[in-house]
């Protein structure tokens, strides 16, 4: 049985208005959810608590980790660097493919055992060295008031901000959230609304909008995700509308990153993705003219490697999460021809590799 909201710790939640017949309602995301006194929206974790919406799971987490920036993924914001990578709980998509469902679709606030105030997640992060924070493994749209406070912490000590979402927010939330970012992977489930109906419960068209608004309103580095489902979403059709939509409306310098699915959750009876449709995929979109495309859960070297797209020249290659070699300077120029390739650099690090260090905050607060 879900815990009643009034017993559970409460941090005020911005982005609602009361409605005419008593209900709030919640502006964060396009779902509009409608509440009653006690009641939760479509996330689970905000929800009314007397006259206003509350967040529940404010300072609480899943867990920490730090993971190389690859694993986000974001291939061209700062390549090699580390990053401490948190979430909490709940979703406002109900995918059936999840593959992180034990925490988006958790209603048992249990797991969430790692407490931490945003001043010691930014402590922590320059700890492990880490350059930059990742709000991830649940969509951080739904914790937006603590992920702010924490990139703001973040950001005082030096750190930058990664966000990996669904892009389903409304626009001023949406300016608000991305005014605190520096970088986001957002998931771009698919090409048709049919199946972000179907398979998400959600729309496409508010997802687009946040990538547009992404592109051309801020100065987010932004990178894209599709997971490909055998028979869902993985026709050669859909992926070349969705790569011409992509140069249309975002450019051709916008990364973009076609994952292979594995069954879970509610779509245990799809076969896993063959790797030849990652690979198949990845063809079409640079045919169509995008200039970074890349490939995931796929042992796929080729994939792994960033190239220059102005002499076809290896810049970053990589197996796995692991760097092998790396022509780019400091300001992120080829090192083969001296263009200037699109993203973010610095002086090179190293890599931090494969590695995964989990990191247990215990009681901070």
């Amino acid at each position: 049985m879900d815990e009643p909201i009034g017993a559970m710790q409460q941090h005020p939640a911005k982005y609602w208005h009361l409605l005419d017949d008593g209900r709030i309602q919640c502006d964060l995301c396009p779902r509009d959810c409608k509440l009653h006194d006690g009641q939760r929206g479509a996330c689970f974790v905000r929800g009314r608590s007397g006259a206003a919406m509350v967040l529940t799971t404010y300072g609480r987490s899943s867990g920490f980790c730090v993971d190389p920036i690859e694993k986000k993924p974001l291939n061209q914001f700062y390549p090699g660097s580390s990053i401490l990578s948190f979430g909490t709980a709940g979703c406002n998509l109900a995918c059936k493919f999840c593959q992180n469902w034990d925490i988006s679709k958790s209603r048992n606030f249990d797991k969430l055992q790692d407490q931490a105030s945003p001043e010691a997640i930014a402590s922590y992060a320059k700890q492990y060295g880490c350059k930059s924070v990742a709000f991830t493994y649940n969509d951080p749209v739904i914790f937006a008031e603590y992920a702010m406070d924490v990139a703001d912490a973040c950001h005082t000590e030096g750190l930058k901000t990664v966000a990996v979402t669904a892009g389903y927010i409304h626009a001023q939330p949406r300016h608000d959230f991305f005014a605190k970012m520096d970088a986001a992977n957002v998931d771009l489930k698919a090409f048709t609304e049919g199946f972000y109906v179907k398979q998400t419960g959600a729309h496409l068209q508010p997802v687009l909008d946040t990538l547009k608004y992404l592109r051309h309103e801020t100065d987010v580095w932004l990178e894209l995700t599709t997971l490909l489902i055998p028979g869902l979403n993985d026709s050669d059709q859909e992926i070349g509308a969705m790569s011409e939509w992509i140069i249309k409306e975002l450019g051709t310098d916008v990364p973009l990153h076609f994952s292979a699915f594995h069954p879970d959750y509610k779509l245990r009876d799809i076969p896993q993705t063959p790797a030849e449709t990652v690979i198949r995929a990845r063809d079409i979109a640079l045919n169509a003219g995008l200039n970074y495309v890349y490939t995931g859960n796929v042992h796929f070297i080729e994939g792994d490697t960033t190239f220059c797209p102005f002499c076809n020249g290896e810049l970053i290659v990589r197996d796995w999460y692991e760097i092998k070699q790396y022509h780019l300077t400091s300001d992120g120029r080829c090192t083969h021809c001296n263009a200037a390739i699109a993203g973010h650099y610095d002086q090179f690090p190293g890599q931090f590799g494969r590695q995964r260090i989990p990191v247990r905050m215990g009681t901070m607060v």
